[in-house]
């Protein structure tokens, strides 16, 4: 396997050979973004999906490392890349989409480092949610039993990440959410919105403040009595990241459980029961207020 892998990646160069005149032909590169260099280990490959997730190393002047999915512009790699792998790449962020380009593997892996833990079962609609403890931005203890009577809509970011199509665009939503529903003060009063970072290490109180704070608008004069962000222990995140069925994978060689960022937004009833869980970032702003309104008739 290991032999057949490098063989097409010799015939992938060699095609390019008669192209050098044309070079753009063998990689063409996008006219506009702004690019990132970009190392990791291969994690796992979603050739379905045309997406790899890669724990990757800080990626200078742009974010800290992370593990999480990234889209591939070319096919070619999805018949080499393994779990394992030691690539270098580079990362194109251009307005609301970003993708790996140039990808090259540094470094074969004979079997994966790495593995993800996928023992627990992601939450479904129906399910009551535990009363997770967690930390909000202003450094009061906070349990998901205290939203019980109102319908509360959940997602999963942190405040360093600047993938256009991931926290960046949770927050954005969040934040028309918000704003939709203050234009109806009784939806507004029987609704709560609640942002939880899975980077407790870095978003403690005082940046999640601050961050909640400009996406809102209200700066200063913000009391986040409407939408709140929190963060914990690198267990409590861990816990409710889980039950949400964001995975973490074992990293062999540091020993520690790492999170792969993925999306999870949640709508829970009165009752403290799910609704709805959307994956991934497809969804829109009115589909969760729509959701929150049907939840908000029937609550007291």
């Amino acid at each position: 396997m290991k032999q057949s892998r490098i063989h097409l990646l010799v015939f992938t160069f060699a095609a390019c050979i008669p192209l050098l005149a044309g070079f753009s032909a063998c990689r063409p590169r996008a006219a506009t973004g702004t690019r990132y260099d970009l190392k990791g280990k291969v994690v796992s490959v979603e050739k379905d999906k045309r997406l790899v997730t890669v724990a990757h190393e800080d990626i200078k002047g742009y974010m800290p490392g992370m593990v999480m999915p990234f889209a591939l512009k070319d096919a070619w790699p999805f018949e080499v890349l393994a779990s394992g792998d030691q690539i270098s790449a580079t990362l194109v962020v251009d307005g609301p989409s970003s993708w790996l380009e140039d990808v090259v593997i540094t470094q074969e892996s004979e079997a994966p480092a790495t593995k993800a833990a996928d023992g627990i079962g992601e939450a479904k609609a129906g399910d009551e949610v535990p009363q997770f403890e967690l930390v909000n931005q202003d450094g009061r203890k906070i349990k998901l039993n205290d939203y019980r009577g109102k319908a509360l809509a959940l997602t999963f970011i942190y405040t360093r990440c600047p993938i256009p199509e991931y926290c960046t665009l949770m927050s954005n939503n969040f934040a028309q959410i918000d704003q939709q529903l203050q234009q109806q003060s009784e939806l507004y009063q029987k609704t709560h919105l609640l942002s939880i970072s899975i980077d407790p290490e870095y978003d403690q109180s005082a940046v999640l403040r601050s961050y909640g704070a400009a996406h809102t608008g209200k700066y200063s004069d913000e009391k986040f009595d409407h939408w709140e962000f929190a963060s914990g222990n690198k267990d409590q995140v861990k816990g409710i990241a889980q039950f949400f069925g964001m995975r973490y994978y074992h990293d062999a060689q540091s020993g520690q459980d790492q999170i792969i960022h993925s999306l999870r937004t949640a709508v829970i009833a009165p009752d403290g029961k799910i609704y709805k869980v959307y994956r991934g970032n497809e969804w829109k702003p009115e589909e969760v207020v729509n959701n929150l309104k049907s939840l908000a008739k029937d609550s007291k």
